[in-house]
Formats: C-alpha cells, sequence, structure tokens
C-alpha cells in the first residue's frame, strides 16, 4: 500500500529514493560540520506556542502583501541552484506551481533552466536572484536579462562571494551537466524517470551561465570558477550601479547581522532576507530564526523583513511570523517536493504548508497571517 505524504518529510524521503544520491545531497546538506544546518532545525523546535482556546476563528485569512504584491500566504520560493537537476525543467515547474498557489517563485543565477527558458514557459512574473561576478559586464547582461523578462523584483545574494565548502559534493563528484561515471553508473541506472525527465528538459547544464562557464564540468572545478569569477570585493557603494540598471522592486539576501540590516535600510532596499544559506555557507553562524527579531528591531519598519534557512513546516511559518518577518522562503522544502513528484510535488509541499500554517492559527487563535503577534509563542 502506498504510504500518504502528510509532511515534507515524507516528500524528503521520497526524494531521496528519486533523485541520484549526488543532486539530492546537494539540495540535503550543508558547509563543513554542518552545525548550522543542524541549528536551523533545533532553533525552530525549541519555540513553542501558546495554545489559546474559547475564540472565534472560523474566518482565518492567510492572504498578505510582499512589496506591495499580493500573495495567498506569506510565503514564497527561494532561490536555488541546480533545480533542474532535481527533476528535468525544475525551474520551470516551480515557477508553474507557485504561480497556481498564489506565491512568488525566484529563479537563481545558477539554475539549470535560463532566464528566457523560464518566461517563455510561464505567464506569471517572477523574481529573478543575481550573483555579483568579477565581471561587471556579465552581472549587467544578466540584469538586463532579467528585465527583458519583464520580473517583479530582482534578489541580491550577498553571503556568497566566497563559496563555503561543503563536503559531500565533493566526495560525490558531483557534475554539472551529469556524467556516467562508473561511481554512479548504477545510482542513475535504477532511477530511470530522473534520467527520462532530465533527458527530455531544454537545458541539462547552467543555462544563465551559457558561454560564460567554460570547463566548469565539475563541482571541484565549478567552485574554482566561483573563486574565480563571483566577486569579493562587493561592498555597500555597489548597490548605486545596480539601482541604475534595475529601477524595480530590489531584495538583499543573506542579511544575518543587525549592522547590516540597518546598512540595508540607509540604501533603501525593498526588502531584506534573514537568510544564513540554509547551513550552505558561514558554519557555526546562528540559525536565521534567532536572529531575525534582533533585525527586526534594528529596520524599525523601513524595509520589509523576510525570512529562510530552516522552515519545512506552516508551524515553522507561523513562528517566523511571530517574530516579525513578513514572509518566509523555503529552498529545501521547496526542493523535496519538485525531486519527489515535480510540479505536482512542488504543489504538494506548499498546500502541505498552507495547511499546518491555517491549523496551527486557528490553535493559537490567531485570525490574520498579515497581523501574528508575538504573544502566540509560549515564553516559559
Amino acid at each position: 500500500m502506498k504510504r500518504p505524504v502528510t509532511n515534507i518529510a515524507d516528500l524528503r524521503d521520497l526524494a531521496r529514493r528519486r533523485v541520484p544520491r549526488a543532486f539530492f545531497e546537494y539540495a540535503d546538506r550543508g558547509a563543513y560540520d554542518e552545525s548550522t544546518l543542524r541549528e536551523n532545525r533545533g532553533a525552530f523546535e525549541r519555540l513553542r506556542f501558546r495554545q489559546r482556546v474559547m475564540r472565534d476563528v472560523d474566518n482565518r485569512s492567510l492572504a498578505t502583501t510582499v512589496m506591495g504584491q499580493a500573495l495567498s500566504m506569506p510565503l514564497a520560493i527561494a532561490p536555488t541552484g541546480l533545480t533542474g537537476l532535481q527533476h528535468g525543467s525544475g525551474e520551470i515547474h516551480g515557477a508553474r506551481a507557485a504561480a497556481k498557489a498564489g506565491i512568488p517563485f525566484c529563479l537563481s543565477t545558477m539554475s539549470i533552466c535560463s532566464i528566457e527558458q523560464v518566461r517563455a514557459a510561464t505567464e506569471a512574473p517572477f523574481w529573478f536572484q543575481v550573483y555579483v561576478m568579477r565581471d561587471r559586464g556579465f552581472t549587467r547582461e544578466l540584469i538586463r536579462r532579467a528585465l527583458a523578462a519583464e520580473c517583479s523584483a530582482l534578489m541580491l545574494t550577498v553571503d556568497l562571494t566566497v563559496q563555503g565548502q561543503r563536503h559531500r559534493e565533493i566526495k560525490n563528484g558531483l557534475s554539472v551537466p551529469p556524467r556516467i561515471t562508473l561511481r554512479n553508473l548504477f545510482d542513475i541506472a535504477s532511477k530511470p524517470r530522473w534520467a527520462w525527465n532530465v533527458l527530455r528538459a531544454p537545458s541539462r547544464s547552467f543555462g544563465n551561465l551559457d558561454g560564460h562557464i567554460q570547463g566548469a564540468d565539475s563541482l571541484t572545478t565549478l567552485a574554482q570558477w566561483i573563486a574565480s569569477q563571483f566577486d569579493p570585493t562587493l561592498n555597500w557603494n555597489d548597490l548605486g550601479w545596480i539601482r541604475e540598471l534595475w529601477p524595480g522592486k530590489l531584495i538583499l539576501k543573506g542579511i544575518l547581522d543587525a549592522e547590516d540590516a540597518r546598512q540595508a535600510v540607509a540604501h533603501g532596499v525593498d526588502a531584506i532576507v534573514v537568510s544564513n544559506h540554509g547551513g550552505r555557507q558561514l558554519d557555526g553562524a546562528p540559525a536565521s530564526i534567532d536572529v531575525l527579531p534582533s533585525i527586526v528591531d534594528a529596520v524599525a519598519g523601513g524595509t520589509e523583513v523576510l525570512l529562510d534557512s530552516g522552515i519545512t513546516s506552516g508551524q515553522d511559518l507561523l513562528k517566523a511570523l511571530a517574530l516579525g518577518a513578513r514572509a518566509g522562503l523555503i529552498g529545501k522544502a521547496f526542493l523535496y517536493g519538485l525531486g519527489a513528484g515535480g510540479e505536482a510535488g512542488v504543489t504538494q509541499a506548499i498546500e502541505l504548508i498552507r495547511k499546518e500554517l491555517s491549523v496551527t492559527m486557528a490553535l493559537t487563535g490567531t485570525l490574520d497571517a498579515a497581523k501574528v503577534s508575538p504573544d502566540i509563542l509560549w515564553r516559559g
């Protein structure tokens, strides 16, 4: 009998069985000793709710807005690299599922399907995430391509100017595009559905980097390419020329310190994402949810605050809202759904989180997801 899927952990189990190990662990694992990866989960688990009763919670609203965009719930899909190698055309499936659910989808610079391929296959505008390269001309080209695709927001990731080492990626010998080797032959051969979907996809390499990533056909050389191409001189003054190129909404992703949050407000960004890159960059950094209150206090309403790193349920999302986040972003949870079942799996992941959020709101006496109070959390 087929076991029912009741939470994101079930989707993770399915994805682990259906996606080749190298790509699954690329999505699943973190940097160095993975202490921050574990802390992201532990910090959410330490937070407790106040159970409230005898309140009319029949007419609950999950709707909200982010940077003026109406959302059906306070959730977005975070930018993730190699998405199209969790499932063929993964970025397209993610964008379509997000549009149907009424939430934003953010496409990564390191996506498999290109900006243009996703735009051609979807109707709703999506966000685009950009890295600043040493070749500023290429970065300008990426931003212009996002403008041409009518992307509704630009997300600048600021915590990956130098790449943190993820041991499993090196040990698994991950290659992009996928290569058949003696090491992975049985693994890939045992997953024919995954292989068929990837072979049918419009791209199997880094679509946005076509012509700019010669020789980077394995993770080791990709890490070397990132070290040589991602710009470690990125600083606050660079927001000036980015603003000149991008007239729309600008989001900074990777803020984990109150002082940096104040700098973001001073530079007029439209939103920040409190994030430790899912535990994939600075191992030993605190959990995003633990620093969220101090950052909300620091910005004092000067910009919208979003949160990612660790959200795997609607209960996690409600905890983030209670501590001041406008919305949450999902990366791993999205990829588990994608690997488990393509577009339908992404939809399932979103709807699991939606239901968990709604039920937990009711049991804490909360009516409006746009007005969640910190009073719903138990303080002991």
